[in-house]
């Protein structure tokens, strides 16, 4: 399992994190293509080569092409957006706010998956980027259609854990440069 020889990187300090994968990768809360396309989100998000390459590899024995792409698809609008709202959110002058965005978004309204999966990897991915309004924004719309507090949680923590393995793999290899 890929998710095994990702935690065979993560050194005795990340502990852990390492545990935390393990239980991540076995979380119920979620089905399979919410769960793994959580975490390939995340992976890409990060964008650190032995993570994406390990999550990418379990998440390929689960996902379909379609979802695969898609989960790919919520990293790559997200890594836009995440900038683009943060910093209307940041900035003291509002008029920014009331102007069109005039950005591409097309695959927000049509990811070629379920749309309220797409919405979860969103959240994992804009928590990951720390977008306070795109957070609150996929939040919304999942809690819309009624999806348990229990399954937005379960995507924060897989991109947060994501992360923290991402940090630590990422400063491990600088070591070894």
């Amino acid at each position: 399992m890929s998710i095994d020889a990702l935690r065979d990187l993560i050194p005795a300090y990340g502990k852990d994190i390492s545990l935390n994968l393990s239980s991540l990768a076995n979380e119920t809360v979620l089905n399979d293509q919410q769960k793994w396309g959580c975490f390939l989100a995340s992976a890409h998000a990060i964008g650190v080569g032995p993570v994406v390459k390990l999550i990418e590899a379990q998440a390929e024995t689960v996902l379909s092409p379609e979802a695969m792409n898609a989960a790919k698809a919520a990293a790559a609008i997200m890594g836009m957006n995440n900038i683009y709202y943060r910093s209307l959110h940041l900035m003291k002058n509002q008029e920014y706010t009331t102007l069109p965005a005039k950005l591409r978004m097309n695959v927000i309204g049509n990811p070629g998956v379920d749309k309220l999966d797409f919405e979860l990897w969103s959240t994992a991915v804009s928590a990951i980027n720390g977008c306070g309004a795109c957070i609150d924004a996929h939040e919304g719309e999942l809690r819309k259609h009624a999806v348990p507090n229990v399954q937005i949680q379960a995507a924060l923590r897989i991109g947060a854990v994501v992360h923290a393995a991402s940090r630590i793999i990422a400063s491990e290899t600088a070591l070894r440069a």
